[in-house]
């Protein structure tokens, strides 16, 4: 009896340090057992970027604009535009000097070549010498949270309309 016992709490210290059954070893994805349960592999939970279906892949680009781009502060959360919009700083939004309202970009950051497709909603003044000020959500995206500005190429893909309040 006394061999047992601790014969019994090793085979359970064993078995709690296995894998899981709804992952591989690599991080793959397996099938899952319950149909209605979303099972992601341990890689796609420590993913921070969405992944953004680029619906204007093909577009033609109608103007580029290459500059430093910035990122909104957190205390705009909440408030409207110049366009009278509410800015949501995880949106895929951008404040321009003169592009339309609701002008669509690709907006590419030239140190990572990440890139992320934004839509203008506000207006920015002219007194730092940048060229975009993007939301937090597509500063993610652009990984430029750590730095704050990055060099950037705007690629206009439709323009959009003033809607001057």
């Amino acid at each position: 009896m006394k061999t047992i016992i601790p014969f019994l709490l090793l085979c359970l210290l064993v078995q709690g340090c296995g894998s899981s059954s709804r992952f591989s070893s690599n991080g793959n994805k397996v099938k899952n057992k319950y149909p209605n349960e979303t099972v992601k592999s341990e890689s796609d939970e420590k993913t921070e970027e969405p992944v953004i279906k680029d619906e204007y892949a093909n577009a033609p680009v109608l103007e580029t604009q290459t500059g430093i781009a910035s990122y909104y502060s957190d205390k705009f959360d909440g408030k409207k535009t110049y366009f009278g919009e509410v800015f949501k700083k995880n949106d895929l939004t951008a404040a321009h000097l003169k592009y339309p309202y609701n002008t669509v970009l690709r907006v590419i950051n030239l140190l990572n070549n990440k890139s992320v497709v934004l839509r203008i909603n506000d207006r920015k003044p002219d007194f730092n010498g940048r060229i975009i000020d993007v939301s937090y959500g597509a500063a993610k995206i652009l990984g430029m949270i750590k730095s704050g500005i990055t060099e950037v190429r705007i690629e206009v893909l439709k323009w959009g309309k003033d809607n001057n309040n």
